[in-house]
Formats: structure tokens, sequence, C-alpha cells
């Protein structure tokens, strides 16, 4: 198991963000996971409550996910400056939530080249005002800075980056939290990143932007690599198995539990008592999972 071989190490960051810290959990060779925080956005972390990963190469740094906010992905650097002296020069937006674009604009101003599908970056103007609004009430003054910034390199399924020696293969395997999630396969190193296609420790958020039709085979591309180290969306970097437990087996019995309460003709306001039980250690499980059963009703009503 990844969590027995490895050790993890909390990193103090700027003056600005003195109540974050964003740990540092090395992964395997020149490959580290980013944790923050499992809760929600606050001033304190920036917009960066989620996990993100860091590849050095001898030719320059990827960093996947550039952070919630200028000043979060500020935050981020300094973190990727405590482990490498190599300078970022790719960033990778694995889908369109928040804090996996809006410090899109800071890592522009340092040089680096911002990557994203087609999918992805349309979720990100769909809804880019929303989450600007959002963010105003959670970070408050944490937000200064901040612009909505696209990607430079865009694509529909697939792209293959070739840095330092090392191919990174971005894929784009249909919607899943968001329209255009996206994972990050580095074979030599047998990692992928996930984006919110994984979550593990804490409960996944079934939302409007999302697709629990689609989600689960989002999942079985992503185990489809055959990784032996996978670095989530959220929570800790772990195990394909551990992956599956907390993200594909929740979202299929999500499926199963919500398909039997319709075939049974029941509605909407039974959708949050169906059983999840099985999933009550999760973080933030009494939070979402009564919601996450609701969205689910609603969108499979449908199918």
């Amino acid at each position: 198991m990844i969590r027995a071989l490895i050790t993890a190490a909390a990193v103090a960051l700027p003056a600005f963000a003195t109540a974050q810290t964003l740990e540092i959990q090395p992964v395997t060779e020149g490959v580290w996971a980013i944790v923050g925080e499992k809760e929600q956005r606050s001033a304190a972390n920036l917009a960066n409550n989620a996990t993100f990963g860091l590849v050095v190469t001898g030719a320059g740094a990827v960093l996947i996910d550039p952070g919630g906010s200028w000043k979060g992905a500020e935050a981020l650097h300094a973190v990727v400056r405590t482990l490498t002296d190599q300078p970022v020069t790719h960033v990778i937006n694995t889908g369109g939530q928040d804090h996996r674009w809006l410090g899109n604009g800071y890592w522009q101003a340092q040089g680096a080249t911002l990557i994203a599908s087609d999918a992805a970056v349309e979720d990100q103007k769909a809804r880019a005002s929303m989450q600007m609004t959002g963010l105003s009430q959670l970070i408050g003054d944490a937000l200064a800075g901040t612009d909505p910034v696209h990607a430079d390199v865009t694509f529909g399924e697939a792209h293959s980056l070739e840095i330092g020696g090392l191919s990174f293969e971005i894929v784009h395997p249909g919607p899943a939290h968001t329209p255009g999630d996206s994972f990050v396969w580095v074979p030599a190193r047998e990692t992928v990143f996930t984006g919110d296609i994984v979550y593990v420790e804490r409960i996944l958020g079934v939302g409007e932007q999302s697709s629990i039709t689609h989600w689960p085979a989002a999942f079985l591309a992503v185990e489809a690599t055959g990784a032996a180290h996978v670095v989530p969306g959220h929570g800790h970097a772990t195990t394909m198995d551990h992956a599956r437990a907390d993200t594909y087996d929740y979202l299929m019995n999500l499926r199963t539990r919500i398909g039997a309460l319709i075939d049974a003709g029941g509605d909407i306001m039974d959708a949050p008592e169906v059983d999840q039980s099985a999933f009550a250690h999760l973080e933030q499980f009494d939070a979402l999972a009564g919601r996450n059963a609701q969205t689910a009703f609603e969108q499979m009503e449908w199918e």
C-alpha cells in the first residue's frame, strides 16, 4: 500500500495563508500529491480544497491543476519551490470546478502553458460567473487578483505531452463530476492523476453539472490504465483498489438504489432515504449523501 510506504509533511504557506497548510505526499520518483483540505472552500484554504499533482522532469515541472484562485496558485507555487528548482512549464486543468482552473491566470503570468479539454473550457465559461460569485462569498478578499483565464492548448478526447523524456497522456473519457473531466496518465511513473473522476476518504459530490450516467464509465477508463499509483481529485494518493471502493462502488450503489426506487414508483422526496450506509465512514457523508441521491434521481428518471 502506498500509504504504508510514504511519509507526509505539512508545509506552512506564506503570510497571506498562515491559517492554511497543504500536505506534501511523495508518490514515486519525481512525483508528488499536494493534498488540500477536504472541506469547503474558505479564506484559509484559498479555494485549494482539493488534491493537486506535481511531476518533475529534467526539462521542467508539470502541475496537475492550478489552484482555486490567484492566491491559491501562489500558495501552490510556494509548495512546488520546496520540491524542485525546475520551472513549472505546463499546467493541466482536469475539469471545470473552480480549483481546477481559476488559478490559471497566475500560472500564465509565470510563463506556463495551460492545457484543458474542450469540454472543460466550455464548462468553465458556462459557470465562471457563478463560481466567481460563490468564491467571493466563501473566501472574500482572498479572491483578489483572480480572473477567469482559459487554456492555451485544448483537445477533444486526448492529448499527448512529452517533456524531459516523460510522456503524459491526457484523456477526457466523458463527463463525470463535471462535463470536461480528464485524467493524466504517466506510464513511466505508473501514476494516474484523476482529477474529480476519483474521490477517496470523503464522499464524492453529484451536482447539477455531474453525470451519474457516465461517471462510472469514466472511472473504468482510469482503472484501465493499470496504474500502481492513483492521485485522486480529493484525498491522499492511494491504490486503484481504494479508488474503486470509495468512488466506483459508491456510484454503483447509488445508481442501484435510485434505480430500484424509480422502478418502485418512488419520488424524489424518497431519494435521501435510500441505503447508502455502507459509505457512512466517508468524510462529509451526512452533508452530501442525501443531496447526491436527489440529484441522481433527477438525472436517472430520464435515462
